[in-house]
């Protein structure tokens, strides 16, 4: 990114769909900002947006208006495959529901992430291995998803989001389907990325967490921003201003 670009802008974005005869306005005019390196936290209940906002920031989906620019560049103006390029190089996802392979061990879960992008078999199980042990599933790396933990198969997926050192992580309500503690050590360790330069978009629910994780809060309600303000200051930084949003 250059000084003159946030990592992420979006501007009067829109997302409408059918409904039937009724017309859906997941997103009606969404405005935000992401710099590199920051955690932002998108909160809202169920309907507000969030996932509509995350997946169009992530090029996943197409909006019916606004943009969204990526280090200063609009997606829609990069050709399709070059988009899913850079989104399998820069980006990863974690989702509530896991989404691993069912047939894979754990260490084949994780290389997936490594398949496209010319790694070598031998370079994509070393890395694959390191991003399980750092993880703690030293011990995990042939087990299947069924054999393991719901704490356990998120830890995988979170390894399979970072294996290839993107530029930032997409984390779409990744606790849950996990119970307080596992919850937390997620948390935990999104945050621990962040600090080693991350950037970090996380969409939930959870108010007095995202205000403990994040630097930035984003509030929405039916398809629109209602609120946007300071959480946990970033590193380095002095405590100051408004930490509710």
């Amino acid at each position: 990114m250059t000084a003159d670009h946030p990592h992420i802008r979006t501007t009067d974005l829109k997302r409408y769909y059918r409904r039937g005869k009724h017309e859906v306005r997941a997103l009606d005019g969404v405005s935000v900002t992401v710099d590199r390196g920051e955690f932002v936290s998108l909160v809202g209940a169920s309907g507000s947006g969030k996932t509509s906002l995350l997946n169009l920031m992530a090029g996943l989906d197409t909006p019916t208006g606004g943009t969204v620019e990526f280090d200063g560049v609009s997606l829609a103006s990069i050709p399709r495959r070059e988009r899913a390029h850079q989104r399998a190089k820069k980006i990863g996802m974690i989702f509530q529901s896991f989404n691993l392979i069912s047939h894979y061990t754990a260490l084949q879960n994780v290389e997936t992430a490594l398949y496209f992008d010319g790694t070598h078999h031998a370079e994509r199980v070393r890395l694959a291995t390191a991003a399980l042990e750092r993880l703690g599933l030293a011990d995990r790396l042939t087990h299947r998803p069924a054999d393991l933990s719901g704490g356990e198969q998120q830890r995988v997926a979170v390894a399979r989001a970072v294996v290839k050192k993107p530029e930032i992580l997409f984390a779409d309500e990744p606790t849950g389907n996990l119970d307080y503690d596992n919850s937390r050590q997620i948390m935990s360790l999104m945050k621990q990325y962040n600090s080693e330069g991350l950037t970090v978009v996380l969409v939930t629910h959870n108010l007095d967490l995202a205000r403990e994780l994040s630097h930035k809060i984003v509030r929405m309600e039916y398809g629109r921003v209602v609120g946007s303000g300071a959480g946990a200051p970033p590193p380095g930084n002095p405590p100051g201003g408004d930490a509710s949003p």
